[in-house]
């Protein structure tokens, strides 16, 4: 089939590479100058999937609340806020109830799991190069901070997933380079976790499906998708930004981050996605024995500081609302902070810092849209918010099965579009 793939983010690409892997012939449309430019361009890089869960957990609301006046919360709610993200709002919050949250957390993880198999074989079966360590220390500053951890550790032990609570003292052992002078009550040791750099691989993966055919439109923005009418009824037609010609293909998969939303609106489909920003700082490593090996997360303050080839970088917060250009001079403060209590003098922070501030396509119940959209020929591959590398792999390759009338490897209950009720 003539297919074409919007957007070329990490799940833009992924999809890309793997119905071309089938024999599709695939044009990736891309409004940016290259691949991986928005919400793939800076991340945590973290593939935890025991991690990947939604962010709906009971008793959220009331966390965000008790964060408003917080000086380093790793939740922030910001002003001006549209009509549609407190729409947003209400509906995630009202799916922070258990059962809800249970099940949502369970079709997250399952992918993730499956997405991590599929990010190995594919590394492997194309020889991809690109930094990346293994093993995955969770910090725990406090005695109470270990006493809230204990909920999310037995969610741990149902999925069987191996972890270990650890001593101060094993935790140095395992990260030599944790800050003597930072004290800490113990730690939770995930050695199947990794971190890799989800914008080099991106770029490595765009390299191959060029490779197998797929032709990237950078620079070209999607204005409209219009379902097909007539003897064309099986297709789709794309208006492409400049051009007066419509682009006519059997099929399309949406994977446009935020952007999705607007180009599904006129179709009937109100798809309730909202732009939830993370944060980021990445600098030389000044000196390997003071940087860490591998990832560490401050789970009091949500940040993720990782080791990626000769850098360094500390990512962390979810921030709704504000003007998405700017950039929350308090927020990058935090990320400074968290550096310096765990690997201070590992990062060169003088110059050369890389700030980053992304969106990330969220839905408000946490998992990511996967599958048919209802419209004839037009599949949904979207709103995977903080967990895009986690689940970019599988999302792909479970796509490809589903329009190659396949059955997927990986269970997708839970996540069509009719989970939403729309």
């Amino acid at each position: 089939m003539k297919i074409a793939v919007i957007g070329a983010g990490i799940i833009g690409v992924t999809t890309a590479y793997e119905l071309a892997q089938d024999g599709h012939e695939v044009t990736v449309f891309e409004r940016r100058l290259a691949a991986a430019e928005e919400g793939s361009f800076a991340n945590a890089g973290l593939v935890a999937p025991a991690y990947t869960t939604p962010w709906t957990a009971p008793g959220m609301p009331f966390k965000i609340i008790s964060h408003l006046l917080s000086r380093h919360a790793p939740v922030r709610v910001r002003w001006p806020l549209s009509r549609s993200e407190l729409g947003w709002m209400w509906k995630s919050w009202r799916a922070c109830q258990p059962d809800t949250y249970a099940a949502n957390r369970q079709r997250m993880q399952r992918l993730a799991s499956f997405s991590r198999e599929r990010l190995h074989q594919v590394s492997a079966d194309l020889q991809l190069e690109f930094d990346r360590s293994e093993g995955h220390l969770v910090l725990l500053r406090s005695a109470k901070d270990h006493a809230l951890m204990q909920t999310s550790l037995q969610v741990l032990r149902e999925a069987e997933v191996p972890f270990k609570e650890i001593s101060p003292e094993e935790a140095r052992k395992i990260e030599p380079a944790l800050n003597p002078d930072t004290s800490f009550d113990g730690a939770i040791h995930l050695p199947q976790d990794e971190v890799g750099n989800c914008r080099q691989f991106a770029l490595l993966l765009k390299n191959e499906a060029q490779r197998l055919g797929v032709n990237f439109a950078f620079s070209t923005a999607v204005e409209a998708i219009e379902a097909g009418t007539g003897e064309a009824a099986s297709g789709l037609t794309l208006k492409v930004a400049g051009e007066a010609e419509l682009q006519r293909f059997d099929a399309a998969v949406l994977c446009a981050g935020v952007d999705s939303a607007r180009l599904l609106r006129p179709l009937g489909l109100k798809i309730p996605l909202a732009a939830v920003h993370g944060y980021s700082i990445s600098a030389a490593i000044r000196e390997p024995l003071n940087a860490p090996r591998s990832a560490i997360m401050d789970e009091r303050y949500k940040v993720n500081i990782a080791r990626l080839g000769q850098r360094v970088r500390a990512a962390g917060t979810a921030e709704i609302g504000g003007e998405p250009d700017q950039q929350r001079a308090g927020t990058i403060q935090t990320l400074y902070k968290v550096l310096h209590d765990w690997f201070p003098g590992a990062a060169q922070i003088s110059s050369g810092v890389q700030v980053w501030k992304g969106a990330r396509p969220m839905l408000p119940d946490g998992p990511p849209l996967l599958g048919a959209s209802g419209i004839p020929g037009l599949w949904l591959n979207l709103g995977h918010g903080a967990s895009g590398w986690s689940l970019s792999c599988g999302s792909a390759r479970a796509l490809a099965d589903l329009i190659g009338g396949r059955t997927p490897a990986v269970d997708l209950e839970g996540l069509d579009i009719h989970r939403l009720k729309l």
